[in-house]
């Protein structure tokens, strides 16, 4: 039977396993029962990327540094977000390989949905840029505006990569580029790093189709993670942002949802989790 919803994960920055999603997705079989089985889950994972680049070179100079911990958190952590943002014009860029990776899942969940359905996109910390750069360059490339990076420069180079040899037909790319994108859902969202530069004016979030809905959730004390609606009155009138405290309950308050370790606790948090089976339940039932 076809899937009635999608739901696609997207990891955040630094060194990450390829079964990220692997608790999240537990949780919501638990809480979904039965209604979980018309659910297609998939997973973005681009980490395949950048690591191996990373810890080459790791290796040419751990011997030479201290506080080994926190100088592979900066680097792989910052080396993700620098490696993806720099060099991008290239169709064969880092920044490109990680787009690929995002249309090959969403073109998985339209298969999974014979063609039709709604997607729902969950992105943590550096994902949601990544998330948020695709669907930029992929409306700049539908609206015909110029200048065009990553795969949406030119789709027909990289069509091949996305389906595994076929040309991709127009409504596919129409998919790929956002008409069924219904949900994002930001944790831990540092889009205010990579815009706070620009003039006010500049600031200005994807909207793929007239349905689609942005929520974000940020802890205060996540020094990762920022609300979005007040950067400029563009992304306040797209997105709705919710202060919750990740990593709550006793263990979680004593460990980590004080202090910014919270960076990492919001996929396990009921005020996270709560809304999302919430939305998933009204699409499947």
């Amino acid at each position: 039977m076809p899937k009635k919803a999608a739901l696609l994960t997207v990891h955040g920055m630094g060194r990450t396993e390829e079964d990220y999603n692997a608790q999240i997705v537990s949780d919501l079989r638990h809480r979904l029962g039965q209604l979980f089985g018309s659910l297609h889950v998939g997973k973005v994972y681009y980490q395949d990327v950048l690591q191996p680049n990373e810890d080459r070179v790791w290796k040419s100079v751990a011997s030479r540094v201290k506080w080994d911990d926190l100088r592979k958190f900066v680097l792989f952590g910052f080396g993700d977000a620098a490696g993806l943002e720099s060099g991008k014009e290239p169709i064969g860029s880092d920044y490109a390989k990680a787009q690929i990776k995002i249309a090959r899942e969403l073109l998985l969940a339209r298969e999974a949905m014979s063609m039709s359905g709604p997607v729902l996109i969950l992105a943590q910390s550096l994902g949601c840029q990544v998330t948020s750069n695709y669907f930029w360059d992929a409306h700049q490339a539908a609206m015909g505006n110029l200048p065009r990076v990553g795969i949406w420069q030119d789709i027909g180079r990289v069509q091949a990569q996305i389906t595994g040899g076929r040309p991709l037909t127009a409504e596919e790319i129409s998919f790929l580029q956002g008409k069924s994108f219904r949900l994002f859902i930001t944790t831990g969202c540092n889009i205010p790093i990579f815009v706070a530069a620009h003039a006010k004016e500049d600031i200005v979030p994807i909207r793929p189709n007239e349905h689609f809905e942005w929520h974000n959730y940020y802890d205060q004390d996540d020094v990762l993670g920022w609300p979005l609606a007040d950067m400029s009155d563009e992304y306040a009138r797209v997105v709705t942002d919710h202060a919750v405290n990740a990593g709550s309950g006793i263990m979680g308050w004593l460990l980590k949802s004080w202090n910014p370790m919270s960076h990492t606790q919001y996929w396990g948090d009921t005020e996270v989790l709560d809304p999302l089976d919430a939305r998933l339940r009204s699409l499947l039932a």
